[in-house]
């Protein structure tokens, strides 16, 4: 009874955080300085034609009633329509998840297992020099804007070096994609055996992935180092050690997993954030994912496409805090015995 109490006030939580995260982006939106039937039809268009689209909108009534009305269809399925780019919001941000995705993925793999790797090595031996290069590294990461950051990644390796492609999207103009099965398309090129269109993709990820998760890789190094510091001065690793267990697997066996819960924490939140943080890094590598689709409507108050974008990025952050919330009774049998009673 007190698990399934549990499960409810969690499930309400996460329904309350949905709710009020895309009703607050509503009203923002819905102020907004601007009249978006006058910039669907032009400043050439009548008033009654403005009017009519107005009413075709749902723009005429209340924002609590617009705000309604939005959820219940978007419940249903409907997710509204562009008219700025003539298409079904669901269709326009389909087709661009694929691509939001797999940046994401990447950014989020590579930045974990690098931080990871460099919290073992920077306090396993406490060797100054990796220790030293470890927490510049989180500085760095931590202080410098992402876009900023792909900027120069791109005068560096694009333009001077010329090792890596430029702002050209997935796959350069002569490269044609991969037979779609996921929409991913290192999966894709990796199922159909295009190995050629494989290294192109990789090599377009490369660097956006590498702007986007450094931010990440920062956080979680400073993180993970820190808490193997504290761990690792526990009793408990004295008492792992005299039983005549080496060092190595104590470390990985005991301490690791002990400091492991906050990182835990940390990456599903990075994670989650990932699909809706990574508009600035899109748009300067001109990445063709959810990010540009947004920035576009924003300038062109294409409501429902940002709302619905809101919306779908609220219920992603709050499924993956749930399924933290199960992970870690996985990890800590503590957690789970203490949050079932």
């Amino acid at each position: 009874m007190r698990i399934a109490s549990f499960i409810s006030a969690r499930l309400a939580g996460a329904l309350s955080a949905m709710v009020g995260a895309s009703f607050v982006a509503f009203v923002v939106l819905r102020v907004a300085p601007g009249d978006p039937a006058r910039l669907i039809l032009g400043p050439l268009a009548d008033r009654a034609a403005v009017n009519q689209l107005r009413h075709d909108l749902g723009l005429n009534g209340s924002i609590a009633g617009q705000y309604w009305h939005f959820l219940v269809n978007f419940c249903r399925g409907d997710w509204g329509y562009s008219y700025a780019q003539g298409a079904s919001v669901s269709r326009l941000i389909l087709d661009r998840l694929p691509a939001t995705i797999e940046l994401a993925l990447f950014a989020f793999v590579g930045a974990f297992l690098s931080a990871v790797l460099l919290a073992l090595l920077a306090t396993y031996h406490r060797r100054r020099g990796i220790d030293l290069l470890v927490r510049v590294l989180s500085y760095v990461g931590l202080g410098v804007p992402q876009f900023w950051l792909g900027l120069v990644g791109l005068i560096v390796f694009f333009k001077a070096a010329r090792v890596l492609p430029g702002p050209e999207g997935r796959l350069s103009a002569s490269a044609s994609p991969p037979p779609s099965h996921t929409g991913l398309y290192t999966v894709d090129a990796l199922i159909s055996g295009r190995w050629t269109t494989l290294g192109q993709a990789l090599l377009h990820l490369l660097l956006p992935a590498l702007t986007l998760g450094f931010p990440i890789f920062a956080f979680l190094v400073r993180l993970l180092r820190a808490n193997l510091l504290d761990v690792r001065r526990e009793p408990f690793v004295l008492v792992v050690r005299s039983k005549g267990i080496g060092r190595w697997a104590t470390y990985v066996r005991h301490v690791l997993p002990n400091a492991f819960l906050p990182t835990l924490t940390a990456s599903g939140l990075l994670l989650a954030q990932l699909i809706g943080g990574s508009v600035l890094v899109e748009s300067v590598f001109d990445w063709p994912g959810l990010g540009q689709l947004v920035v576009g409507s924003i300038q062109r108050q294409d409501y429902s496409v940002v709302e619905t974008f809101i919306l779908i990025s609220a219920f992603t952050y709050v499924v993956v805090t749930t399924l933290l919330d199960m992970l870690y009774g996985m990890i800590d049998p503590r957690v789970g015995s203490k949050r079932a009673t």
